[in-house]
């Protein structure tokens, strides 16, 4: 019975300082992408991003109408070399086989481009999410030191970020979204 009255007062003590600690810590949560979005250096942002993008998409679409004319020959050439095996005009095996290893090679070389074209690619899509962040850097840079002053201003102990699905649940009230905007302006 001791051990038990023990347990219940540890428990008790447990639940009091446990409520006094949540009474004191106050949480918030800001959408950093609407932050970001109405901030008046983000235009000039996106300009940048969109300028250097379209930078990459003229070369991809000199790369696949490259591609795109190599295929339309060989599907012609291997069009062509069926056509001549077929007819009998190439009968004998040596123009056979001088026939399958010029396609094989024409193959080849459809194949590579392909390869370097998604390479490429990859490449590109790297570049752009760097050049992303670079570029908004600055940008989350000056509003995380806002959202730091307003969370300074309005004593709250925790900010979560709504925009990384880090909140399940908010209520309006913690939602310091737009004094983070007021401030920035």
């Amino acid at each position: 019975m001791k051990h038990l009255k023990i347990i219940v007062f540890v428990f008790l003590s447990f639940l009091i300082v446990q409520s006094n600690i949540s009474a004191q810590t106050k949480i918030a949560y800001v959408s950093k992408d609407v932050v970001i979005k109405q901030m008046p250096e983000y235009k000039k942002v996106e300009e940048e991003y969109s300028n250097y993008a379209k930078l990459y998409a003229d070369t991809l679409s000199t790369k696949e109408s490259e591609i795109k004319s190599k295929a339309e020959a060989f599907k012609k050439r291997y069009e062509e070399a069926q056509e001549l095996v077929k007819s009998g005009k190439v009968k004998k095996e040596e123009d056979i086989k001088n026939l399958e290893d010029e396609i094989g090679e024409l193959q080849k070389e459809l194949q590579n481009l392909d390869e370097a074209y998604s390479l490429y690619k990859q490449k590109i899509q790297n570049d752009l999410y760097q050049k992303q962040n670079e570029l908004l850097k600055p940008l989350i840079d000056k509003m995380n030191k806002t959202v730091e002053d307003v969370a300074k201003e309005m004593k709250i102990n925790i900010v979560l970020s709504k925009t990384d699905d880090v909140i399940i649940y908010g209520d309006k009230e913690l939602d310091i979204t737009f004094k983070v905007l007021d401030k920035l302006k």
